[in-house]
């Protein structure tokens, strides 16, 4: 992949739910270690960096992804964007794929796809959209990545200070458009068709369902994909009214 990056976002200071990151999920692993288990069964080890803050909290999540011989970039708390642009600098990534931590139902398929088109495109920002427009970054589902080259992130913070920009390293580039080179693919309409799917983990009812059903689809197939869960949903209506619920309490 060389001047592609994968850049893993995660730290252990979450307010709503402290420690997310490293809680048992499925038998002894944490959401991290069974994100860094699906991505390096996939994708090239030294392809993959997490990006974390330099509090000491976080050494926890550094020495996981150590053991995974994934590197680790330590930087700002606060400022995501410079966080990212400092790991990009430092790992020599013109082009980066940026993952969510708290997204342990990311469809790999997906994310090959994303790296695949981004490697030969010149677009500054690529990634997936509803049939509303709605980029799934900003929405609940939680199955896919987005791609961001470093000069768009450098663009982003000379042009806006906003805390808001800094924090949400991308935002400023789907809510301007016409400042940027952007590329839109649409979901599946059999996932487009279900917008109370939430599988981003932020809150405690968040990790328990989300914990009850990884359970059950990763034992049967470590390689599901996003269709896999939405079949399993569709047979288990039960979790999508608690997820409807969390919807209304979370949105984005």
């Amino acid at each position: 992949m060389s001047e592609i990056k994968i850049i893993i976002q995660a730290r252990t200071g979450s307010t709503r739910l402290p420690q997310k990151m490293i809680l048992p999920f499925y038998e002894e692993n944490g959401i991290f270690s069974l994100i860094l288990k699906r991505l390096t069964s996939a994708i090239n080890i030294e392809d993959i960096i997490l990006a974390t803050s330099t509090n000491v909290n976080n050494d926890v999540l550094e020495d996981i992804a150590r053991s995974y011989g994934v590197n680790c970039f330590r930087g700002s708390e606060n400022d995501v964007l410079q966080r990212f642009i400092d790991a990009a600098n430092k790992f020599n990534a013109a082009k980066i794929i940026r993952v969510c931590a708290d997204n342990p139902f990311l469809d790999v398929d997906y994310l090959n796809f994303l790296i695949d088109n981004f490697k030969k495109s010149d677009c500054d920002y690529m990634s997936f959209m509803t049939s509303k427009g709605t980029p799934t970054i900003k929405t609940h589902y939680g199955f896919w990545a987005e791609a961001v080259t470093l000069n768009a992130l450098e663009k982003v913070k000379s042009m806006t200070d906003e805390n808001l920009y800094h924090e949400h390293v991308t935002n400023f580039i789907y809510a301007n458009p016409n400042d940027f080179n952007i590329k839109f693919f649409n979901i599946p309409e059999e996932i487009d068709s279900h917008d109370d799917i939430r599988l981003t983990i932020d809150t405690k009812v968040d990790f328990d369902i989300q914990k009850e059903i990884f359970n059950v689809i990763y034992k049967k197939n470590p390689s599901f994909n996003a269709s896999d869960v939405v079949a399993f949903l569709n047979e288990n209506q039960q979790y999508m009214k608690i997820m409807r619920d969390e919807i209304l309490k979370n949105q984005k």
